[in-house]
């Protein structure tokens, strides 16, 4: 039996406190699209693919210093549509490697097929992220030279 769409969002959760990117990407169609429909400076808009979701996620959290302990405050809303459910989260962790608090939240809208999922729509807290992380004037930057 396939994964329903809530239980794909949960385990998408999962995968970011884990920092998986193959657990991440084992949960995408071949042929799935990624988007961020709020424009990240340093960071592409839209990844094709399975496996390019996998080479970012792979790339990207291994670079960062940011190691999220959970995801809590989750607010799932299911859409008329079967295939979508959009999930609110807050996730909590530290900055390393001093261990400076983290918090950061987002909101995923996933459309999931035969227990995969075949688009995502990612709105995430960009400037939050990157002041916790201490790279905001380089994102600030970026953001103003067209980056």
């Amino acid at each position: 039996m396939p994964l329903t769409p809530r239980e794909v969002l949960a385990r998408y959760h999962r995968a970011m406190v884990d920092r998986s990117a193959d657990d991440l990407a084992g949960l995408y169609a071949a042929d799935a699209v990624h988007t961020f429909p709020f424009r990240v400076p340093l960071f592409p808009a839209r990844l094709e693919g399975r496996e390019e979701i996998r080479a970012l996620y792979r790339k990207t959290w291994g670079a960062s210093p940011v190691r999220l302990a959970e995801i809590r405050d989750v607010v799932v809303h299911e859409a008329a549509d079967p295939e979508v459910v959009t999930g609110e989260w807050e996730g909590i962790g530290s900055v390393e490697p001093d261990g400076r608090p983290f918090r950061a939240t987002g909101l995923l809208t996933l459309r999931v097929r035969d227990g995969e999922i075949v688009e995502t729509r990612d709105y995430m807290d960009v400037f939050g992220t990157y002041h916790a992380m201490g790279r905001l004037r380089d994102v600030a930057a970026a953001a103003e030279s067209g980056g």
